[in-house]
């Protein structure tokens, strides 16, 4: 599944002449509950300051976000999903969308339920591996 969906990806990365990370960042943008800044988003990517900076500048010369400074502190940038690349990247990933609602039509409720719970207890245990120092 993870190999499926980082083909689906690259294919829309390569496409639109972005890495990897940039598709990273879009998501966290749009999932953001509020304004994402860059200072966030460093942290959600977890890059460093000039790496963030360098993927919001792809980001923003390829179209798909714009940096807007806060009318309050004038120091604060959010990031924002232009609608019009919002929109494009829904149409490239609406397959994975209709994908995922076909897959669980295989299945009834109390299936989807021990699904769910081991999805959640796998990502539980790899979020562990993942803050390991190694």
């Amino acid at each position: 599944m993870n190999g499926e969906i980082n083909r689906v990806v690259h294919g829309f990365a390569g496409a639109h002449t972005l890495h990897a990370t940039d598709i990273q960042a879009l998501a966290a943008i749009l999932d953001a509950p509020e304004p994402m800044t860059p200072g966030r988003l460093r942290r959600h990517l977890g890059l460093t300051s000039g790496a963030v900076t360098a993927c919001v500048d792809r980001l923003e010369r390829a179209g798909h976000v714009r940096r807007v400074r806060e009318s309050a502190d004038r120091r604060v940038v959010h990031l924002h999903y232009v609608p019009e690349a919002r929109e494009a990247a829904r149409r490239y990933f609406r397959p994975l969308a209709d994908a995922a609602v076909a897959a669980r039509a295989h299945f009834d409720d109390g299936e989807l339920a021990v699904v769910a719970r081991f999805l959640a207890a796998l990502n539980e245990e790899l979020s562990h591996v993942a803050s390991d120092d190694r």
